[in-house]
């Protein structure tokens, strides 16, 4: 979340003048008979007020018996409504529904913001911001478009001049329907004709009006280069079992692929993604970097996967996380324990800060409250055991070749293991190897993808029935992160644990000795929490302590990668790998981009911020 400083002003709500009931609007777009048969639809609403249409849509898809199997509903807000506001616009019977999503509704800051619903078959984006700006970052096509006044104008506003019209009209399809209220259609309909909406017979007395998109010019093909062709669900491999490679499988599987996944090791989450347990935090920038932007929007999904699929207090907890803003030679805040004190109560996790329940507010510190720490290979098991997901362990690929219109994954002695139309690269730094065997694949000099290395590192962790008596109560009764991160209590399968770390290791860095991992943690662990660093010392010295080690994959600017391997031309080569210390912050969001593509779907972030994952990237050709 943004500082509170950088946090822009919220716009004023103006009482709302009297607008055309969700049902004239869903009637005049023809839903029930436009949708049928299709495998997916998707609406544009250009105001989304408190969901009242929303509502509608979910309820009407939902009651439909030929309906498409996803639904994806995109809705641009300057103010997007309050959670009582959202619960009061939903309709009779979808009390669950409402209080569920109400409850994930905060942190709605300028960008989008993705919701998964209905078991994944309902996907809404909320996108926050400038009408016109939102639109031009969208990167889909409507099949159906509401076109509406934002709450209280009593008037068209400036935005729906012709450029911004155009703007729309590039989110359209050819045949894709625009319902509007009659009231705003006398000033916008020149424009609307003029960029190749053509208005329908509107039944008397109607309170909205429609229009088709069919411009009597040819679409040129390069409109909107950015938005692929639909790919019709098949099968599809994709190599590597950990975070990006099971968070991918899931992602395609929800969409009707059949799809195979290939690992080396014999169990998926092997590498990297095998950390017994991990933070799932936000990245906090003052000038709100592409990082923390990123990180945001991956931490949503992320935490709708984690309820959705795993169990709460054993998989992970929504445990909050302390972000300690020490910079070198900063000070601790007075209250906070030294070395050799405790925590002076007990504090019962939950959404908010500590010391809003009576714990006094550190100075230099931020609480994130919806942060969470996970047990990475929970989260892979539950995505790997999906339907339409196979895992293939033990499969030692070694070279990549092109054949015909499909790719075969070769062994050590070169012979064909798969062969696939599509293919997925998501085993970490193995990809750039794998790249570099096949013929087929352009020059990588210069690309992001090229840059792609290990970083070794080691977390150093230990149970709490070794610990030393009364250490309990120097260690905090939440996570705390900064350089460095303490996770108190987890419970794996020996017992309760806590975890400190992690290094970051040369490139090349084996771990025959631990000792010197352990030390370099407990030495962030002492500027990080003195009082828990000292209480944890007898365990290390003692060697009563654990040594995870592994290394992360990571690219030149630390984000992560994904998109076609082919910058020009979409052959079926894609990866999605690079997520660095982040996997559990980007993994479903990367996954999401990935299948909205291959999809043509809405994606779930805006397109600039899309643009920062491109694996060509360096090479000026994204």
């Amino acid at each position: 979340m943004l500082p509170r400083a950088t946090c822009p002003p919220a716009p004023e709500r103006l009482p709302a003048v009297p607008a055309p009931a969700a049902a004239e609007y869903l009637a005049g777009g023809a839903l029930t008979l436009s949708w049928r048969g299709q495998p997916s639809w998707r609406i544009l609403d250009t105001e989304f007020d408190q969901g009242q249409r929303f509502w509608a849509s979910w309820r009407l898809w939902r009651d439909d018996p030929d309906r498409p199997h996803r639904l994806h509903w995109v809705g641009l807000t300057t103010l997007p409504p309050t959670p009582a506001e959202l619960l009061a616009s939903a309709p009779p019977g979808f009390a669950a529904e409402a209080t569920a999503l109400a409850s994930q509704w905060s942190g709605l800051l300028p960008g989008f913001h993705r919701f998964t619903l209905d078991q994944g078959q309902l996907l809404l984006t909320l996108c926050v911001g400038e009408t016109a700006s939102l639109l031009r970052e969208l990167r889909f096509e409507a099949d159906t478009l509401l076109l509406n006044l934002p709450p209280g104008a009593a008037q068209v506003p400036a935005a729906w001049d012709l450029w911004h019209i155009k703007a729309l009209a590039r989110c359209a399809r050819r045949g894709s329907r625009l319902v509007l209220p009659t009231t705003l259609a006398a000033p916008v309909l020149p424009a609307l004709r003029q960029c190749g909406f053509v208005v329908t017979a509107a039944a008397p007395m109607s309170a909205v009006l429609a229009a088709d998109y069919q411009p009597h010019w040819p679409l040129k093909t390069t409109r909107n280069k950015l938005v692929a062709s639909a790919q019709a669900p098949g099968d599809c491999v994709v190599l590597g079992a950990g975070l990006a490679g099971a968070s991918v499988a899931e992602a395609l599987a929800q969409r009707g692929w059949q799809v195979q996944v290939l690992d080396q090791a014999a169990a998926p989450a092997s590498g990297a993604s095998g950390l017994p347990a991990g933070l799932l935090v936000p990245h906090v920038s003052a000038d709100d970097c592409t990082l923390s932007r990123l990180s945001r929007c991956g931490m949503r999904l992320t935490l709708q996967q984690a309820q959705a699929l795993l169990a709460r207090g054993q998989d992970w907890d929504a445990s909050g996380v302390l972000q300690r803003g020490l910079d070198a030679g900063s000070q601790l805040p007075p209250h906070w324990p030294e070395a050799g004190q405790a925590w002076s109560r007990p504090w019962t996790p939950h959404a908010a800060a500590p010391w809003q329940t009576g714990w006094p507010a550190p100075t230099a510190d931020l609480w994130h409250g919806l942060a969470a720490w996970i047990m990475p290979a929970a989260l892979v098991r539950a995505w790997l055991a999906c339907p339409g997901v196979q895992f293939r362990g033990g499969m030692q690929v070694t070279g990549l070749l092109r054949q015909l219109d499909q790719w075969e994954l070769l062994d050590a002695e070169q012979r064909p293991l798969v062969a696939t139309r599509r293919l997925v690269l998501a085993q970490a730094h193995g990809v750039l190897p794998l790249l570099q065997t096949c013929p087929a694949v352009a020059d990588l000099r210069g690309s992001a993808l090229a840059s792609l290395h290990p970083v070794p590192g080691q977390v150093t962790w230990g149970w709490h029935r070794d610990a030393p008596d009364g250490a309990g109560l120097a260690l905090p009764p939440f996570p705390v992160n900064g350089a460095g991160s303490l996770l108190p209590a987890v419970p794996l399968a020996g017992g309760l644990a806590w975890l400190a770390g992690a290094t970051y290791d040369p490139p090349g860095t084996t771990a025959p000795d631990p000792q010197p991992g352990h030390k370099a943690n407990m030495a962030r662990l002492a500027r990080l929490l003195p009082a828990a660093a000292a209480a944890l010392a007898p365990d290390v010295a003692q060697h009563r302590v654990q040594a995870w080690h592994n290394a992360r994959c990571v690219s030149a600017d630390r984000l992560p990668l994904v998109g076609p391997v082919n910058a020009l031309v979409d052959d079926g080569l894609w990866v999605c790998t690079g997520m660095g210390s982040r996997g559990l912050s980007f993994a479903v969001l990367c996954a999401e981009l990935l299948a909205a593509r291959w999809s043509a779907e809405p994606w779930p972030l805006p397109a600039s911020l899309a643009r920062a994952f491109d694996p060509r990237r360096g090479q000026g050709l994204a």
